[in-house]
C-alpha cells in the first residue's frame, strides 16, 4: 500500500474514531471547548493528515508513526496508581510547584501548595467551566484549526489538559514543573492540550517534563497556547525523554504583545519520532523572542524542529539556534521561517541550524528560510551540516586524550551552546549531566522508570 493510501486510511480512521466517541466528549466537556469541535472536524475533513507535499512536512512521514494498532482511553477520570513508587524526577533537586499529568489528564492527585493570590493552576477542562471569560478569550485564539491537520485533530479530541493563568504584575517565584508522563500497557494514542495566560508584566518559568514509563507503542499530539501580555516575560524548558517507540508531535503557539518576552528551550533526549512545531506571533511593538533546542539522535530515530516567527510589528528581536548531533541511522529535520511583514521595520532577526552527523549513515535536512516585506531590517539565517573537526581532534590526542574522550569533548562543547541558554542554574546543571550521559550512551530510554517492565 503506497503512502497516500496509508494517509487516506489514517484519516478515515481518525473520522470513525471521532464519530464513535463524540458523545463522552462532549458530555464530559464544558460547553466551551465544545464549541470549537464542529469546526474541527470540518477541518480535519479537508486536511486530513500531513503528507510530505505539503512543504512543513516534507521531510517527516507522519503518516508511518501515526498507523498502527492503537487504542485510545478516553476518561475524565485517570486510573489510579501511586506514581510516586514508579516514577523518579529527572531533576529531583529543582525547587517547583510539580504538576503531575496522565496519558493527557491533569492528573487526579495534584496536591499543589499555596500560590500567591490570583493566580491560577487547574485542568483545561476545569477551567473552560470555572474561569469562562479568561478561557473564552484565548482557548483556540493562536492555534487555526485550518491551518494544519494535526492542529484539527487535537482540537476534536482534546478534553483536558493543563491551565495556568498569571494575574496582572504578578511572579510565579518557583518554576512550575509540568510532568508529562504516558503509562500504559497498552499501546495508546494520546492527545494533550495546554493554555498558559501570562498578564501584563508577569513573569513566569515553565518547566515541561516528557517520560514514558513502559515499553510500549505511545503516539501524542500535543499542543500548548501560551499568551504573554505587555510587559509579560516568560521562559519555557521542555525535556524530551521518552522511549523509542514513542511519537511526539507537539505544537507550541506563542502570542506576544508589546514590549513582552519569550524565550523557550527544547532538550530532545530519547523518542522514536520527535516532532516539534513553534509558531510566535510578535503582535506588539519591542517584543523579544528566543528560541532554543538541543537534538540527540541515534538507532532508527527521527527527530524534527520547525519554526514559524511572525514579525508583525516594528521594532522587535528574534533569535532562533537549533542543534543537532545524529548517530547511527537517525534522521533529523530543521525547517524554519521568518516572516516580516510590511510594518515590521526594524527588525532584527537572526536563525541558525548547526548538525554534527557522527556516522556515514545518519541524514540531516535543513532549510532555514527568510520572506521579509519590510526594507529597514536586520535578518540572517544560515545551516551547517558536518562531522567532528579534524583538527580539534588531533589537538586533543596530541594532548594526551583519548580518542573516545576527545569526541566526548567536542560533542559536550557544540551542545553547550544550547544549554546554556536555560536561567535557572540547578536545571541547567541537571540538563548538562542529562546530556552528557546521553552522549556517553549511559542515559536509559527508561532511565527513570522504576517499573523495569522490559
Amino acid at each position: 500500500m503506497d503512502s497516500e493510501s496509508h494517509t487516506y486510511e489514517l484519516k478515515n480512521e481518525f473520522i470513525k474514531l471521532y464519530q464513535q466517541n463524540a458523545d463522552f466528549l462532549n458530555s464530559n466537556s464544558g460547553p466551551l471547548m465544545n464549541e470549537f469541535r464542529p469546526k474541527a472536524f470540518d477541518d480535519f475533513v479537508k486536511l486530513g493528515i500531513p503528507t510530505t507535499k505539503n512543504e512543513a512536512y516534507k521531510y517527516t512521514h507522519i503518516e508511518e508513526y501515526l498507523k498502527g494498532n492503537y487504542e485510545v482511553e478516553f476518561s475524565v477520570d485517570p486510573f489510579r496508581i501511586n506514581l510516586k513508587e514508579i516514577f523518579k524526577c529527572d531533576i529531583p533537586d529543582l525547587d517547583t510547584y510539580v504538576v503531575l499529568m496522565l496519558n493527557g489528564s491533569y492528573y487526579y492527585d495534584n496536591q499543589m501548595p499555596s500560590l500567591p493570590d490570583g493566580i491560577i493552576v487547574c485542568g483545561l477542562n476545569e477551567a473552560s467551566v470555572r474561569y469562562p471569560e479568561i478561557f473564552r478569550m484565548h482557548y483556540g485564539k493562536y492555534a487555526d484549526t485550518a491551518t494544519d491537520g494535526l492542529i484539527a485533530l487535537n482540537t476534536l479530541f482534546a478534553y483536558d489538559g493543563v491551565f495556568i493563568y498569571i494575574p496582572d504584575k504578578m511572579t510565579i517565584e518557583k518554576p512550575l514543573q509540568i510532568i508529562n508522563i504516558s503509562y500504559s500497557f497498552r499501546n495508546l494514542r494520546i492527545t494533550r492540550r495546554n493554555l498558559i495566560v501570562a498578564g501584563s508584566g508577569s513573569s513566569c518559568n515553565i518547566v515541561f517534563c516528557d517520560h514514558t514509563l513502559c515499553a510500549h507503542n505511545y503516539t501524542t499530539n500535543s499542543l500548548t497556547e501560551i499568551f504573554a501580555a505587555q510587559d509579560a516575560n516568560i521562559e519555557v524548558t521542555r525535556i524530551q525523554n521518552e522511549n523509542s517507540l514513542s511519537s511526539h508531535i507537539s505544537h507550541t503557539f506563542f502570542h506576544q504583545e508589546e514590549r513582552s518576552s519569550v524565550t523557550s528551550n527544547t532538550i530532545s533526549l530519547h523518542g522514536g519520532l520527535i516532532r516539534n512545531n513553534f509558531f510566535a506571533r510578535l503582535n506588539g511593538t519591542g517584543c523579544e523572542s528566543n528560541h532554543y533546542g538541543l537534538f540527540m539522535g541515534d538507532d532508527n530515530q527521527h527527530i524534527a524542529n520547525f519554526t514559524y516567527i511572525n514579525h508583525a510589528m516594528p521594532n522587535c528581536t528574534s533569535n532562533q539556534l537549533f542543534k543537532g548531533i545524529l548517530d547511527e541511522n537517525a534522521t533529523g529535520a530543521f525547517n524554519g521561517k521568518i516572516y516580516v511583514s510590511k510594518d515590521a521595520q526594524k527588525t532584527l532577526a537572526y536563525q541558525k541550524n548547526s548538525n554534527l552527523l557522527l556516522s556515514p549513515a545518519a541524514r540531516m535536512n535543513s532549510k532555514p528560510h527568510l520572506e521579509i516585506y519590510a526594507d529597514d531590517v536586520k535578518c540572517s539565517h544560515g545551516a551547517t551540516i558536518g562531522s567532528i573537526d579534524a583538527e580539534a581532534m588531533f589537538y586533543l590526542r596530541s594532548r594526551g586524550i583519548t580518542e573516545k574522550e576527545a569526541r566526548q569533548l567536542l560533542m559536550y562543547a557544540f551542545a553547550y551552546e544550547i544549554i546554556n541558554k536555560i536561567n535557572i542554574e540547578v536545571l541547567r546543571d541537571r540538563i548538562i549531566d542529562l546530556v552528557d550521559r546521553r552522549l556517553r550512551g549511559e542515559l536509559s530510554r527508561c532511565n527513570n522508570c522504576h517499573i523495569h517492565c522490559q
